[in-house]
């Protein structure tokens, strides 16, 4: 539960080669269980879905409707609505069980200092700020006790997990929040103290607290607007109490980054690197194409990062590229100007930018493309999986860009 993640792709290799699909199917919804903890790798590009799965596949034999392939279609089904809902992943995309202005605009205190009383609550909030990651099921108790019981707005919450984990992606975070509120699925996710003490050790077991009840209680509390004064939590900030971790838009000194440069990439052919394309550099790149990697001021200042990810994204990027620049992004843009060609992949978190710069190709897909939108993961599933019965079947369908 306390996972360290060298920012290395021997790393993710070595993580992807310790998948046990079998295990994972059987307790991947414990804390404790096998899971791949792939996550930050994934997101940050050092290996793609299709990487994964091709690695596992060559160690175990896997059907398409296995469940590690199933969750490896949940992130991809998050890119496909983000692909066609856009800034709208953002926004409640149907209505909730209370109308978005029933909910509080700000995280309490005691949420942020890991001190609610409720111990599932806490240790969540603590295994979140030790570690910068948090297993599946304890992000689906934390979201439903802030959204359901606290009565915070899922927008608000799903901003600050974000900034503190390691793995944040837009679409899979923010997607997942509105899962669990209900506005981005058929009915809200709800859980209660039998359920914690099913799958999480004794120090989250949380008998006596408001979630020791039954299912049916906690859907009439989810439905109810919050009471004036029911919601007030006093906080008393001692030395013992639990600090939130930073986040900044700005990089550590020590990452080495620089400002754009023009000279540098003059006349140059450019392979441009940024934080979600960490991967290995395509096999067909010139020898003497200039790598350069990008952090994109004007992203970081709305989301800003946590200096763990900083690092990790920024010793990873050191590996790849000499040249490696933060700055806002009509200045990146300006400097990219007098090169002679400039080459990406695709990216939704920088989309107002990255086309503007670089021919851009996309990763590797996993599934096959899904062009009508799909409002439901079983709806997207049936459509991507059809006629598909072998994780073979799947990856003989991958298209991989001739770069």
């Amino acid at each position: 539960m306390h996972e360290t993640f060298a920012p290395t792709l021997a790393a993710a290799r070595a993580r992807i080669a310790a998948v046990r699909p079998a295990a994972y199917a059987r307790t991947r919804n414990a804390l404790n269980g096998a899971v791949s903890a792939l996550s930050p790798y994934i997101t940050h590009g050092f290996v793609t879905l299709a990487e994964v799965l091709a690695g596992v596949a060559a160690r175990h034999a896997l059907d398409v409707q296995h469940k590690f392939v199933f969750e490896l279609g949940w992130r991809a089904y998050f890119r496909h609505v983000w692909q066609h809902r856009g800034e709208g992943i953002l926004h409640s995309l149907r209505e909730g069980l209370l109308p978005d202005d029933a909910y509080d605009r700000e995280l309490p205190a005691d949420i942020r200092h890991a001190c609610t009383g409720v111990p599932v609550v806490d240790e969540a909030v603590r295994a979140l700020y030790a570690t910068g990651t948090l297993h599946n099921h304890a992000r689906m108790w934390l979201a439903s006790y802030v959204v359901h019981v606290r009565k915070v707005h899922w927008r608000v919450a799903a901003d600050w997990l974000y900034g503190h984990l390691l793995d944040g992606d837009l679409a899979s975070n923010h997607l997942s929040w509105q899962w669990v509120a209900g506005t981005g699925s058929s009915k809200p996710y709800l859980f209660n103290a039998d359920n914690v003490a099913r799958y999480a050790p004794a120090p989250w077991h949380s008998p006596g607290s408001v979630i020791d009840t039954s299912y049916e209680a906690l859907d009439r509390m989810a439905r109810q607007p919050a009471q004036p004064g029911r919601g007030e939590h006093r906080v008393l900030l001692d030395s013992a109490s639990l600090i939130e971790p930073r986040l900044t838009a700005e990089p550590p000194d020590e990452i080495g980054l620089t400002t754009p440069d023009a000279a540098a990439v003059a006349g140059q052919d450019v392979w441009l690197v940024h934080p979600w394309s960490l991967g290995e550099l395509p096999g067909a790149l010139p020898a003497d194409a200039l790598v350069v990697g990008v952090f994109v001021a004007d992203f970081h200042r709305v989301w800003p990062w946590r200096e763990r990810r900083w690092h990790f994204v920024g010793n990873r990027m050191a590996e790849l590229a000499a040249e490696r620049w933060h700055g806002d992004a009509a200045v990146i843009g300006a400097a990219l100007k007098g090169a002679r060609r400039v080459r990406s992949i695709d990216e939704p978190h920088l989309a107002p930018w990255l086309a503007r710069w670089a021919e851009c190709g996309a990763a590797p897909a996993l599934f096959p493309l899904v062009d009508r939108r799909c409002d439901s993961f079983s709806q997207w599933w049936a459509r991507a999986s059809r006629g598909l019965n072998s994780a073979a079947d799947l990856l003989a369908v991958i298209e991989v860009p001739a770069w």
